[in-house]
């Protein structure tokens, strides 16, 4: 007898049991993007391969290694979003977005990425993106950023920091690039076999390495802040001056370059109190040339994205998982021949009552079996609806968490009557998910 079947190594389920916290993310994200002015835009999951190519560059590690790609009956190369931020641009592209016109726009979704399966990695992820399009200045780089650290109080999120750089230009970045390997091949005997890789084809990578028999010699490397230049330097200097009189905290890390190729000038990330090479939940920096260079006309952009799993399991950890979401009111059946009276009732009721919880057995079973799902349901009125009761066209009602008897009330009426029965009951306190 065949076993069943595994989901795919490295995609997780949400249970049920989970996905309260991931709501009240969600909801939190949602709300505060909104406040901010941002507007939300879906983009398929599945792009040309091309775009993926042109926008995060050829000898990425994501484009090189770790795209799930494959051709369609068509004959066209397609692949799974391993990022949003190339789709979001060539929608606005292809739907003439542009045209001078600025952007404050969101995704949430699931990106993919075939890399070894670990704590806090996933190969299928969800990311929350967050692009501001056509602003050139320094402001939008502080107000995406006092965004996250104002998103962190809001999810009550502790023990995160903030580490930025400035990437300049691709020009100014050309004489850096020409140190930084003379630096390299003086010492590349010392790098492990993914520098040596990088060395040739993204030398900057190796900066963000995070082996540790490499650190000692990335310190030695020639810094990128000393070859800014002086419009790139200007607009960093700026960037801190803000973050500081709005009161964010902040690092700056020289080492910080980002994996993908279109960044330039600002970069940032969020990173979290864990060790390892996992413990960044938000990172993203400006793309001033990414557009024009699939095809759009010029302009200046900035974004980031953060990972769901990460910071939902922080929330978690940090007491912040939503109370159990329990029904009002939990409705019996007592007899097989009523469950479609009873079905008929709890539908009046709802309509009746939308802000309440009805919860019906069904499936059967007998009284005992049902009390206890009543029970387990954790609602506080149950109501009975049995061969006698509509008979004489009531329904019964009894209180689940509390000694106090039984009552009936006129099926006419029943609406007014759970109100006033729920009235006198006591509240029932916030009992965490478990």
């Amino acid at each position: 007898m065949a076993g069943f079947i595994q989901a795919p190594r490295g995609m997780k389920d949400v249970l049920p049991g989970e996905i309260g916290a991931w709501q009240d993310f969600e909801n939190c994200t949602r709300e505060l993007l909104t406040a901010y002015g941002y507007e939300e835009i879906r983009v398929p999951v599945v792009e040309h391969t091309e775009l993926f190519k042109r926008a995060i560059g050829e000898h990425t590690d994501v484009v090189g290694k770790e795209m799930y790609t494959f051709t369609d009956r068509g004959g066209d190369s397609l692949t799974l979003r391993p990022e949003a931020t190339a789709g979001i641009a060539r929608a606005l592209i292809s739907h003439g977005m542009l045209r001078g016109q600025r952007h404050k726009l969101w995704c949430i979704g699931p990106m993919f990425r075939r890399e070894a399966p670990q704590e806090e990695r996933y190969r299928q992820f969800w990311q929350v993106d967050v692009e501001a399009v056509g602003c050139p200045g320094p402001d939008i780089d502080a107000e995406l950023i006092a965004f996250s650290a104002r998103l962190w109080q809001r999810l009550r999120i502790p023990g995160l920091r903030l580490e930025i750089n400035s990437l300049g230009t691709p020009e100014s970045r050309r004489e850096y690039r020409t140190r930084l390997v003379e630096y390299f091949r003086a010492h590349e005997s010392h790098l492990d076999e993914d520098s040596q890789r990088r060395l040739t084809a993204n030398p900057l990578r190796i900066l963000d390495s995070k082996e540790p028999q490499m650190q000692e010699l990335i310190r030695g490397a020639p810094m990128l802040t000393e070859h800014l230049d002086a419009e790139s330097r200007a607009h960093f200097e700026a960037l801190c001056g803000m973050l500081e009189r709005i009161g964010v905290a902040y690092t700056i890390n020289p080492r910080l370059v980002r994996g993908l190729d279109y960044y330039t000038r600002t970069v940032f990330e969020w990173i979290g109190q864990s060790a390892g090479a996992q413990n960044a939940v938000c990172s993203g920096g400006r793309y001033d040339g990414l557009i024009a260079q699939l095809g759009g006309e010029a302009t200046p952009a900035i974004g980031f994205a953060m990972g769901v799993e990460r910071l939902v399991k922080r929330m978690v950890a940090a007491g912040g998982m939503p109370a159990a979401k329990h029904p009002d009111v939990y409705v019996l059946v007592s007899g097989a021949q009523c469950a479609a009276q009873a079905l008929e009732i709890v539908e009046r009721l709802r309509s009746e009552r939308p802000r309440l919880r009805f919860e019906l057995n069904v499936g059967g079973g007998n009284f005992k079996a049902q009390f206890r799902r009543a029970d387990k349901s954790g609602a506080r009125l149950g109501l009975i609806v049995g061969e006698d009761e509509l008979a004489r066209g009531v329904v019964a009602m009894k209180p689940l968490r509390e000694q106090s008897g039984q009552s009936e009330c006129p099926i006419a009426d029943l609406a007014t009557g759970v109100d006033a029965a729920l009235a006198a009951l006591r509240p029932l306190p916030d009992v965490p998910a478990a």
